[in-house]
This record gives C-alpha cells, sequence and structure tokens, in this order.
C-alpha cells in the first residue's frame, strides 16, 4: 500500500493508473489500431514522415521494456538514446515480426500492470534504480509514451490504408 494513504485512496489510485494503461479512455489502445492494419505496408514510409509504422511499433516496445528493466531490475543499464530505442531504417519487418512485437508490448505490460498490482509497491517510493522516480511517476510515464506513440500507428494506419 502506498504510504501515507487510506487503503481506499490507494486501491482508487492503482485503479485510475490501470485503466489509463489499458482501457480506452482519451485515446485508442494499441490493440484498437492493430486491428486491421496493413500488415503488407508496415515498413512502408509517408511522404514527410521520417518512419515507418514498423519503427514506431518497435520503438513503442522498446523503451515500454526499458521502462519495465529500470524499475525491477538490480543490474539495469540504460540503453543509448536514441541508437539503442529505434530498430533502424534499414531493418525490415515481416508480419510476424510485427506480430512478435506486439506480443511481446502485450507481455511487458502485464509485468507492469502485476507491479501496479502489488500492494508492496510503495507507488509514491522511489524505485530501486531511480534517484527521484517515484513507481507512480514510472507508470504514468508509460502511459504518456504509449498514448503518443499508439496515436502515430493510428494515424499511419490511416495513411497506409487501414481505415
Amino acid at each position: 500500500m502506498t504510504t501515507g494513504m487510506t487503503e481506499t485512496a490507494d486501491a482508487a489510485l492503482r485503479a485510475h493508473v490501470r485503466a489509463l494503461l489499458t482501457a480506452r479512455q482519451a485515446h485508442a489502445t494499441l490493440d484498437d489500431v492493430l486491428k486491421d492494419f496493413p500488415l503488407e505496408r508496415i515498413n512502408d514510409r509517408v511522404e514527410g514522415v521520417p518512419y515507418s509504422a514498423w519503427e514506431v511499433l518497435s520503438h513503442l516496445r522498446f523503451a515500454q521494456r526499458d521502462i519495465l528493466n529500470f524499475v525491477r531490475d538490480a543490474d539495469y543499464t540504460e540503453p543509448d538514446w536514441p541508437a539503442d530505442y529505434w530498430p533502424g531504417k534499414e531493418k525490415a519487418a515481416t508480419p510476424q515480426e510485427w506480430q512478435a512485437e506486439a506480443q511481446a508490448f502485450r507481455d511487458d505490460l502485464g509485468a507492469l500492470l502485476g507491479l501496479l498490482d502489488d500492494p508492496q509497491t510503495d507507488l509514491l517510493a522511489t524505485v530501486p534504480n531511480g534517484e527521484d522516480q517515484t513507481w507512480l511517476r514510472e507508470f504514468l510515464l508509460v502511459a504518456d509514451h504509449n498514448a503518443y506513440h499508439v496515436g502515430q500507428l493510428m494515424l499511419l494506419k490511416r495513411l497506409l490504408g487501414g481505415g
């Protein structure tokens, strides 16, 4: 339970953060966007857009995994920004790699939700590898980053003819 909060307030805060990470609220979920995504176009570039849908999905998964690693792994090493966070323009993905990346995203989100749901996770405490980063900050960072890039994928889906 979060220090200084009632049990009811702690449960409500966790429920709000969980909904922000998983539910349709002011934005679509990743699964909403991936449904009927034109897989034959995941590596295509739209004029004026500096990345493909594959690059965005790969970045989304990598960044979420990095935060998961940051909060739970004692031997965490920060990846090189920006080189490690993007797959590179020369990498073309197959539909199978696209699906695997999406599943890895879901699996990592599930692990983050497990930490969120753990009553031993004090949301206002500093994460083990943090300086001033709290658990709550990291969960909100994931939600914010995911919403931003899911929005990009939604726009790319429309521009690529996926509806």
